[in-house]
This record gives structure tokens, sequence and C-alpha cells, in this order.
């Protein structure tokens, strides 16, 4: 099984017109008064000076300076800029799956959300798809991150046995996997404190927990909470 097979990337990858009617007002004030003067100075001087009284009100109508435009153009992109970073930084995150691990939940190709929120509202609970730093020997230049599904929680312990998983003694029942599916066979494994063990839902092709141990909560980025590419897989999880 290739490393870069086993974890997500995160693709490259997750807007007036001055108008004034007193100038129009002020001249038809005017042409109606000097209309009367024009019976002495001619239609001439009337039309000259009606122009000059409606091209002192040009001035409110003027076009915006291009370096006002440019300033304005400028705060908005810095401001989508700032607000694109703390979305990503503390909310959502985007993330592509590159591996067949998580079958038939996740397939390669699909892109998701994760919360980063959840974690800090909430404790980590069994069954959640969750995004986390990749354990010592499972980093890559391309993977940084893995997708799994928790499984044991701290304090418990989990075993591998006759295709299924046990928790403390029982059975764990797992709805999420297609029927028949089967799982590694391992020794009992004590979960520490603040650690979580995880598997992937494509059982016998996955580099998990089987593998590299429990994880640290301090290494989970959060939860997957939706898929949103491809169109006909888009759904929560």
């Amino acid at each position: 099984m290739k490393d870069q097979g086993e974890g997500v990337v995160e693709p490259t990858a997750p807007v007036e017109v001055d108008g004034g009617a007193s100038g129009v007002g002020s001249a038809f004030a005017a042409d109606t008064l000097l209309g009367d003067a024009s019976r002495a100075d001619g239609e001439g001087s009337v039309g000259r000076r009606g122009r000059r009284r409606r091209g002192g009100s040009s001035a409110e109508r003027e076009p915006r300076r291009p370096k006002s435009t440019v300033v304005e153009w400028t705060l908005l992109v810095v401001a989508a800029v700032v607000i694109a970073y703390v979305i990503k930084a503390f909310l959502f995150q985007a993330f592509f799956i590159p591996s067949d691990s998580m079958l038939p939940t996740l397939e390669k190709g699909d892109r998701v959300l994760v919360n980063k929120l959840s974690y800090r509202l909430h404790d980590v609970h069994r069954g959640d798809i969750v995004v986390f730093k990749a354990p010592a020997g499972t980093k890559t230049e391309e993977i940084k991150d893995l997708v799994k599904r928790v499984i044991g929680l701290p304090g418990e312990n989990i075993e591998g046995r006759g295709s299924q998983i046990s928790i403390d003694g029982r059975v764990l029942d797992e709805p999420y996997l297609p029927r028949g599916a089967r799982s590694k066979t391992f020794a009992t494994v004590k979960v520490p404190p603040s650690m979580y063990f995880v598997l992937g839902d494509n059982r016998l092709e996955s580099k998990d927990s089987t593998v590299f141990g429990p994880i640290k909560r301090s290494d989970i980025v959060g939860r997957v909470f939706v898929r949103i590419w491809p169109p006909s897989r888009i759904g929560f999880l």
C-alpha cells in the first residue's frame, strides 16, 4: 500500500450616481425669469445665460475619480482574503480524498468539508469520520493529513477477532459498513487517555491504528460532515 494512497489532500486547492435635482430646478427657474427679459435682450442671450446656469450643476454629476475606485476595490479584496483565512483557520476546510481506504463511504476523488469547530464544542464520538495529522512514517510531500473513522475511545480495550471489532469484550455494531465486511485481526489495544483508535471503512486495505496505533486528540483537525463533490454524491456524513 503506497503512503500517498491513505490520506487527504487540501484542494489547490476552500463584490451612486449623484444626481442633483436642485440643479435642474435652478436652471428651470432661471429660464423662466430670463424669459421675460428676452423681449428686450433677444432669445439668443436667454439661451446662453440659461446654459451657463445649467453648467454650474454639472459638477455634482462628475464621475468618481479612478483613485477612489482603486482604493475601494483594494479594500474589498483584502477583506475577502481575511474572511477566507478566518474560515479556513477556524471553521471549515475542504479536503480531497486520494485513496480507497474509506470505501464505500468515501470514494477516491471525493471532496469533503471538515468542521474544525466541532470538537471545541463537544467530545469526539465513536463513528465520527475525522481528519488528523498524519503520524510519523505515513506523512509524505503530498499527504500531510489522513481521514479515518473513530472506533475506540480513551480507556477502552479494542480487539480485532473473527473479522469483527470488539470493545471491552462486546462486538461493535457497525451499520456504516457493507454487509459481510471483514476487519483485520489484531491483539487487544488499550486506548490511552486523550487518544483515539481509528480505522478505515475499507478495513483490509487501510493503513490505520492497526499500523500506527491510537492518535492524539490534539492531532485531530476536525470532523468530516459533508461530501461536496461529485454532485451526484453530495450529502451529509
